[in-house]
């Protein structure tokens, strides 16, 4: 009964929280490994002169392809950390996706961070969800390890950059639709 009782509060977790390597890990069946995290609060972006330069990074697109960071240049972007094993995600990607094709003609770009997948898996989830803005495959998670300082360890995780290439708000857990507009309104409305 104990077993039955902790496995279901494990499963409300990951409803209502994100997933993340780390000591505390669960070796799921795609080799992968993730931990609950609380989420962060909404809608918080950090002030101008707070921000710090987001780090470089590169990698192969899904499908193919090559992409470095440089090219979000003079953009906002919307990094999301994610992963066809994730429960919160497949809520998220959707809603990401409609907000992309909302603001993807303001200056606005998307980039997916897929790890803990093969490239399989990944293409599946994204062709099964709809979604239009590309997305790194990065099945060791390098990427999120450019990313240490900030907690994109933790799947799902959302970095907003402003214009200048600088953090501006970063989410762990799902970010709401009407959130993540809100922040990319303050940051396409900064001069």
């Amino acid at each position: 009964m104990r077993s039955r009782l902790a496995a279901a509060l494990a499963v409300a977790a990951a409803l209502t929280a994100g997933c993340s390597a780390g000591e505390d890990a669960v070796d799921v069946t795609n080799g992968g490994e993730f931990r609950f995290e609380a989420a962060t609060p909404d809608a918080e972006v950090i002030p101008e002169g707070e921000r710090a330069s987001a780090p470089e990074f590169s990698g192969t697109l899904l499908g193919g392809g090559d992409f470095r960071s440089a090219e979000l240049a003079g953009d906002v972007a919307v990094l999301n950390f994610w992963g066809s094993w994730c429960a919160p995600c497949r809520v998220e990607s959707p809603e990401f996706q409609e907000v992309y094709t909302e603001v993807r003609d303001d200056g606005v770009q998307f980039l997916g961070l897929n790890v803990k997948d093969t490239e399989q898996l990944a293409t599946a989830f994204v062709d099964s969800k709809g979604i239009t803005f590309p997305s790194l495959h990065d099945p060791r998670g390098e990427v999120a390890l450019a990313f240490r300082d900030y907690p994109a360890s933790a799947i799902p995780s959302t970095i907003v950059l402003d214009r200048d290439g600088r953090v501006a708000a970063v989410y762990t857990g799902a970010v709401h639709q009407d959130d993540l507009r809100t922040v990319i309104t303050q940051l396409t409305g900064e001069a």
